[in-house]
């Protein structure tokens, strides 16, 4: 028991550290699950998204107050409004997707060897993005045209392939489409939040069965660990990629990917 505890606090770092920056926090789970996995396999599957509520509920208190304003202008601010919209906007065509291929994805897409490829070449995509001149419109997320965010939904919808990093896949959508790194990386945040609610809803209909009085100490241990370090990455990631842009991410996506395919080739 002991060594499950440690086992879901090092999840819930790993969840948190990696749910809301480009490197695929699923993928990442799914490799460690892999090589050092839980005794109870069909449990570990939904581990990963049992303690996302962790995340999301860190995400959710550091924006409490535009979630707010957001709420209580929605009606009166035109503004406001159009951002609620273009935000649901771009969560429905994922949500349609996921709804109709969970099965798929759960069964083919979550394997290691997948994530490996698509940590990499999720990386070449980011580092080529990163490289071009791009001439941002936008600079503030909460003034996105829902075609924009339209577009970045679509583009979302790779994300359900583990390892393509959703944060990721809807960053380098809003900077193709013409956001900023800054807004690019808020609005990621907000679509976030739907996301991951939705999917945490779902895979806990799904699979609630599978939960245990044991599992749920697990889960509460994943849980605190996740909202703790989702907390600090949201709280400095938007400077971090004001200033710096995506390289580290890039490297830290090639790196992950390389040692996971020299250890599946290995271990298996």
């Amino acid at each position: 028991m002991l060594l499950d505890l440690f086992k879901a606090a090092f999840l819930g770092f790993v969840e948190g550290l990696t749910e809301f920056i480009p490197v695929s926090s699923t993928g990442h789970l799914l490799l460690i699950e892999h090589f050092f996995g839980f005794e109870d396999e069909d449990f570990g599957k939904s581990f990963a998204v049992l303690i996302q509520l962790g995340a999301i509920l860190a995400l959710l208190s550091i924006y409490s107050r535009k979630l707010w304003l957001l709420a209580t202008n929605m009606f009166t601010d035109p503004y406001a409004r159009r951002f609620v919209i273009g935000v649901l906007i771009a969560f429905l065509p994922a949500a349609i997707i996921g709804a109709f291929a969970h099965g798929f994805i759960k069964g083919v897409l979550f394997n290691p060897w997948i994530v490996c490829f698509t940590l990499i070449a999720g990386g070449a995509v980011l580092l080529f993005v990163d490289s071009l001149d791009l001439k941002p419109r936008y600079t503030e997320a909460t003034e996105f045209s829902l075609p924009l965010c339209a577009g970045i939904g679509v583009i979302q919808c790779v994300s359900m392939i583990p390892g393509v990093s959703r944060s990721g896949a809807t960053i380098v959508g809003a900077l193709l489409l013409g956001a900023d790194r800054r807004s690019a990386a808020e609005f990621s945040f907000f679509l976030a939040m739907p996301t991951m609610i939705g999917a945490f809803t779902y895979d806990l209909y799904q699979d609630g069965d599978q939960l245990s009085v044991n599992n749920i100490v697990l889960v509460a241990v994943g849980f605190i660990a996740s909202f703790i370090f989702g907390w600090i990455v949201v709280k400095t990631f938007l400077g971090y990629v004001s200033r710096h842009g995506f390289g580290l991410f890039v490297w830290w996506r090639v790196t992950v990917g390389t040692l996971g395919l020299i250890g599946l080739t290995i271990f298996g």
